[in-house]
């Protein structure tokens, strides 16, 4: 299951056919899928973003098991990485124009959100947070494009740990390998000049980073 575009798709890995079949946003043609992750309970939610990463046209949706499309969040210019605590009660959102992290009460039967709060802010120094994962430890990691950096919040959202990166952007994390303790952290160079490539020659690569913390097994769509 993938948000490609504008539209949910269903991508056959094995041949590469892809088959959209829902376009929640067919009247906001500036828009285009960002970041999506599942739930525990098999749930796919995706974010729409703003092709120019300035208007707040963005919006979290959450497609049930039963190919039903619901929005969650809206007025976000970039929706981006999605992460849910190990006791499935907190969903992690990230705003990225805003340079935040929100949390929300999250009814894992159900699937519906609230008590919206921010979990995190990012200085404008540190760059702009992007993808995120959660550990098992219950922490947050955070990647931080333009900021050479992941970070890791506690539960409470303090910053426990910088992870500097050899790169300008990373654009998101993800816990794998064998017994889930490898940080994967990839990394882009869209916009980035001659100078600031030659500068950093490793931008667009994947890192596998040793942190002592251990993932969390994540899931795949259940329709």
């Amino acid at each position: 299951m993938a948000g490609l575009g504008r539209s949910f798709a269903f991508v056959d890995l094995p041949d590469g056919k892809i088959t959209a079949f829902a376009n929640p946003e067919e009247e906001v043609l500036g828009n285009r899928f960002n970041d999506g992750k599942c739930d525990r309970q098999g749930r796919f939610w995706a974010g729409t973003m703003d092709l120019r990463a300035t208007r707040p046209t963005g919006t979290l949706y959450r497609l049930d098991t039963k190919l039903r499309v619901a929005p969650v969040l809206s007025g976000l210019a970039i929706t981006n990485g999605v992460g849910w605590s190990p006791d499935d009660k907190t969903l992690y959102v990230t705003d990225s124009n805003n340079r935040e992290i929100l949390a929300f009460d999250f009814d894992a039967h159900s699937g519906e959100v609230s008590g919206r709060r921010e979990f995190a802010r990012v200085p404008a120094t540190d760059g702009f947070p992007d993808g995120l994962t959660v550990s098992a430890d219950g922490d947050v990691w955070s990647a931080h494009w333009d900021g050479w950096r992941v970070t890791r919040y506690s539960a409470g959202g303090a910053v426990r740990e910088i992870i500097w990166m050899p790169v300008p952007r990373p654009t998101s994390c993800m816990f794998g390998g064998a017994d889930l303790s490898t940080l994967f952290v990839t990394s882009a160079t869209d916009g980035l000049t001659d100078e600031e490539l030659d500068n950093a020659p490793l931008s667009g690569g994947l890192f596998a980073v040793s942190t002592g913390a251990v993932g969390l097994s994540e899931p795949s769509f259940a329709g």
